[in-house]
Parts: C-alpha cells; structure tokens; sequence
C-alpha cells in the first residue's frame, strides 16, 4: 500500500482527545504521528512572538511562510521547535489556544500548512488529526475517523489538562471558550470543520481513552 492508503485521519472539534488518542493509536499501528493543531499553535506562537499585526492575513501568511518548523517524536513526548527554539509547552498555552482563530480562518496560511501536512504524509504511513484531514488534506484516505464528544465532556478534559501543567482554568469561561471555536471551526468559509461522508463517527463521550483507542485501532486494521 502507498500514498493515502496509509493515512488514518482522525478529525474533531477541540477537547475531544484527539492528540492523546491519535498518538496512541499511532504507536499500536507502528505509525507516524501528525498533530496539525500544533501546526496552527506554532504559526500563532510565531505571530505573537514577534509582534505580527492578528488582523492583517497578509503578515499572518508571511509569518507562517517563513517559519521554520520541525515536530519530532521523543521518550517523552512530541517536541515543537520554530525557527529553531523548543516551543513545545509555549503553544499549548491558553493565550495561543484562544488566537489560533485568528490563522486558521486564513486561506493562505492553510494552504502553507496543509502542503506541510501532505509532505508529512507522504513519507509513510501516518495516523494525522485536526480539523479538515479527512475532508481536505487526505480525502483519499481509507480510514477516516470523526472523534466527537459533549461540550460539557469536552470541558472537563481541557480543564484537566491545563489543571495538570499547573495552568487551572475557569469551567465555565473555558467551556464558552470551547463553543465558541466550535462555531468558528464549523462556519470559517475555508475548510470548515465537518464529518466526512465516509467517516465513521465515534462518540468518547461515555468512554474511556483506552476504549476509544481500542475503537480507532481496530477500524484502521479492518480499513488498512
């Protein structure tokens, strides 16, 4: 098998567990891991680092255009580097969670990063999450996934997270913060989110990380 046969691509709104799970499933497969949200969370890290204009796509795009970004795997985890710095907790902060609209609205920078992505791609086999995978950066993928879960569910597990780097947040601004990139992610006019017509849906919310792993496995062998 080559190209999109050895794609599975996982797509979901935020806090549905996709990096955790994606990776994991990953490493079970023998895998790649490609977590474009990093991606996006690199460039707004970039434009904020360095003073870009938020409301000029024109800089925005040129920022991304001339980052230079590497995302290797670790015993520890996935390290983000730009332009040669260790970014890899600094883009995970809330400050570049809540302005990641601001690029990911942008034809031009999705375009930079999506050729980013499908180059990631074609290296070899890849479990890839974000957004738009299954619908625009692999649509001849085999395996297409749609993780979902509640908003509440959701909430709960983003406030963990952020809990567990020492960063607690407020449930119920986080959890507005959450609707409300739900509904940017879905309405953008640029490769909204959506579930592709042959993805299959899987719901986590009653379920544990194990479980959906399980899950996701088991419907790339069958699909792969």
């Amino acid at each position: 098998m080559s190209g999109a046969t050895q794609i599975v691509a996982i797509d979901g709104p935020a806090g549905a567990g996709k990096s955790t799970v994606a990776r994991r499933v990953a490493e079970r497969l023998g895998f790649a891991f490609l977590d474009t949200g990093a991606m996006y969370r690199a460039a707004t890290w970039r434009a904020l680092a360095r003073g870009v204009d938020l409301h000029d796509p024109e800089a925005l795009e040129a920022s991304t255009r001339d980052m230079r970004l590497e995302m290797d795997e670790t015993p520890s985890g996935q390290r983000v580097t730009v332009d040669g710095e260790d970014v890899t907790a600094a883009i995970r902060t809330p400050e570049v969670t809540r302005l990641i609209y601001r690029l990911d609205q942008i034809p031009g920078v999705r375009r930079i990063l999506v050729d980013h992505q499908r180059r990631f791609g074609e290296r070899g086999p890849t479990v890839a999450e974000g957004r738009d995978i299954g619908t625009v950066v692999f649509p001849a993928a085999r395996c297409k996934i749609f993780l979902d879960a509640s908003l509440d569910c959701r909430t709960r597990r983003r406030a963990a997270e952020l809990a567990a780097k020492g960063m607690p947040a407020d449930f119920e601004q986080l959890r507005e913060e959450i609707r409300e990139r739900d509904e940017k992610s879905r309405t953008r006019a640029d490769s909204p989110l959506r579930r592709a017509d042959d993805a299959v849906l899987v719901d986590s919310t009653d379920l544990t990380a194990d479980q959906v792993v399980d899950a996701l496995v088991a419907l790339a062998r069958e699909r792969l």
